[in-house]
């Protein structure tokens, strides 16, 4: 004897999350994420966590006590250093890497580097002249010529701070 055929399922409807993210007034107070950290530019420097008390300034403190810096993050403190001095970038993003005369320095300083490209932090020369003391350059790329950027880091406690920046201003005409 033939067996009936077997009933085939039919397709169901079933419930779908939503691709929506859920409104804010939706969402519970504990599960709000964090902001996503402010990026400035093309080149973000790791600052540290905010702290739970305010201070004032809070330099970045690189590596364990009494190490130096890594080449790069030194490289990369340049580039920002050389993106604030050709205007691509404000000088408050580097105000915690830098000692308050150094900062002041920089925004007096303004807008010296004239360039239509972003500029490109080259190969550094690094030199310990003492203990806790690092002095370095690097050659900036910009448009058809570079420049020599110069900077002094000066260990405070375990916190490494520019205590210096010297470069040379653009004294050719802007092409537009």
């Amino acid at each position: 004897m033939p067996s009936s055929p077997r009933p085939v399922p039919l397709p169901r409807i079933a419930p779908f999350p939503s691709a929506e993210p859920p409104y804010d007034d939706e969402r519970p107070a504990r599960d709000i994420p964090a902001a996503p950290p402010y990026i400035q530019g093309t080149l973000a420097l790791a600052l540290e966590p905010e702290p739970s008390e305010p201070q004032g300034r809070r330099p970045l403190i690189w590596g364990p006590p009494g190490s130096v810096p890594d080449e790069r993050r030194l490289r990369a403190l340049a580039q920002a250093v050389a993106e604030v001095l050709s205007g691509r970038r404000p000088p408050s993003s580097v105000s915690c890497h830098l000692t308050t005369r150094a900062h002041a320095e920089l925004v007096r300083s303004g807008k010296i580097i004239n360039s239509v490209r972003p500029l490109r932090a080259g190969r550094l020369h690094i030199s310990q002249p003492e203990d806790g003391v690092v002095e370095m350059c690097v050659l900036v790329h910009s448009d058809d010529r570079s420049r020599v950027l110069a900077l002094r880091l000066e260990r405070r406690g375990v916190q490494w701070l520019c205590t210096d920046v010297e470069t040379t201003p653009d004294r050719t005409p802007h092409r537009a």
